[in-house]
């Protein structure tokens, strides 16, 4: 049974979201750094133009500095009813001209020519935000620059970056939110082929091998080839099958019909000596029987093994004279000369060695039963890159007008002694499965021959 797990939508969905939420987080992270410094520009202006106010009143009479500072100076710093606002201006000489003593906020004379200067400090336990800004006074018994201070609490600052903060913060969720209800409709949508794909394969039938025939989208044209691809392979397993069962059940019927009719008749006959005669055609069709169901099994193997099994290096040399070396007994009493023509090295190609020594028994038994009245020769050997397994008889062999057609299932050739047909095309269905081929050769002198003609290369074709 196949485990459910989470939806792919829902898995889409929930990583979209995760996105979504780490860029929102980012993007309220840096609306709460614009508004701060956007809070800090805004009352940055108001502190730089009252500490230019204040320096603008500065004056001396040749003998004492004095400073005036105007009251529209504070008005605008004012506006903000939480925030405290401190001041002092100096002499060149650092003595108090007006203002808090004991603002601590430290004045740099050396830039005091440079323009205002903007820094963060704390004046009695609050933190301010200050601007040091300076005058130069000529006609002072001390010329220099006096300096002007103007210090602000932050709480107006801090009120401003969160009114900004919240509103954008309002903003990002809500397109946020918008774009993660715009992404689950738009991969509901993305996925409605998977859809259509599940829907086309419920509604059929459990015969019905027939590919989708759907148009899909590039990412998932690749699924439905794949799925396209497999119908048919398993639709050519399923053919091969009924073609199967449909053959042996035709070809097994004919002999056991046969075999109850002789049985039948022996039921019936009294003499004995037709009884005899009876049980020896009886015993023959049996044999006949067995030896039909061996090749079907091996011709169901054989297209079974085709499909699935793994090639290995096989000693094609090692392997024919063994097989040689067991078929001499099917020989009977008859006296034919068996013998094996090749290397005494290993030939190796990758292969099934199953389906070859089955090929190989199919050919020697085909030649022991319908031909070689005196002679059979195994050879093995190599020609153009491939390696040849030949079996060859002095018989009359199979007339070249049946070279086509003794390739097929339950085809004999005519003439020739009454067989299941399956021996040739056990052995066509194992050269074509390795890459290679079954051919004839007819030569006078020398009998007719059977050749799997095999690829001689590392990897299955």
């Amino acid at each position: 049974m196949i485990s459910r797990t989470s939806s792919l939508f829902s898995r889409l969905v929930a990583v979209l979201a995760l996105v979504l939420a780490v860029g929102a987080a980012l993007l309220l992270v840096a609306a709460w750094a614009s508004a701060r410094l956007a809070a800090d520009e805004a009352y940055d202006r108001l502190l730089v133009g009252a500490a230019l106010q204040i320096a603008e009143t500065i004056a001396s009479d040749g003998r004492a500095i004095s400073v005036d500072p105007p009251f529209s100076a504070f008005e605008t710093l004012a506006l903000s009813p939480r925030d405290r606002i401190f001041y002092k201006v100096v002499d060149p000489g650092d003595r108090l001209l007006t203002g808090d003593a004991d603002l601590r906020i430290p004045v740099d004379r050396a830039r005091l020519a440079a323009g205002p200067l903007l820094l963060d400090g704390e004046h009695r336990g609050l933190a301010v935000r200050a601007v040091v800004t300076g005058r130069y006074v000529p006609d002072a018994t001390q010329a220099g620059f006096a300096a002007v201070v103007v210090a602000q609490t932050r709480e107006a600052r801090s009120s401003l970056t969160r009114s900004l903060t919240i509103k954008a913060s309002l903003m990002v969720l809500a397109m946020s939110a918008l774009a993660l209800g715009a992404v689950a409709v738009a991969v509901r949508g993305a996925l409605r082929p998977l859809g259509a794909i599940e829907g086309v394969l419920a509604a059929r039938g459990p015969n019905d091998l027939q590919p989708l025939g759907l148009a899909a989208p590039q990412e998932i044209h690749l699924l439905v080839a794949s799925i396209d691809h497999f119908m048919g392979r398993l639709s050519g397993h399923v053919a091969v099958m009924k073609r199967f069962i449909a053959d042996a059940a035709h070809q097994i019927r004919t002999p056991l019909t046969a075999l109850a009719a002789q049985l039948d008749l022996l039921s019936d006959e009294t003499d004995e000596g037709r009884r005899r005669d009876q049980l020896a055609r009886i015993r023959a069709r049996m044999a006949e029987l067995g030896h039909l169901t061996n090749q079907l099994l091996n011709h169901a193997m054989v297209i079974h093994r085709a499909r699935t099994a793994a090639f290995d290096p096989v000693d094609v040399a090692g392997l024919a004279r063994r097989t040689l070396i067991d078929a001499v007994q099917t020989a009977g009493d008859r006296e034919v000369d068996i013998g094996y023509e090749g290397p005494d090295q290993a030939v190796t190609i990758p292969g099934d060695a199953i389906a070859l020594r089955e090929a190989l028994a199919n050919l020697i038994h085909n030649a022991l039963k319908h031909g070689a009245p005196g002679r059979l020769t195994v050879r093995v050997g190599r020609e153009r890159g491939r390696v040849v397994l030949a079996v060859e008889d002095d018989g009359p062999g199979i007339p070249a007008s049946d070279w086509a057609r003794v390739r097929e299932p339950f085809q004999a050739a005519t003439g020739g002694t009454v067989g299941s047909g399956l021996g040739l095309s056990i052995a066509a269905e194992v050269a074509a499965a390795h890459g290679g081929e079954m051919r004839f050769e007819s030569h006078s002198e020398r009998g007719f021959c059977v050749i799997l003609s095999l690829p001689d290369g590392e990897e299955r074709p």
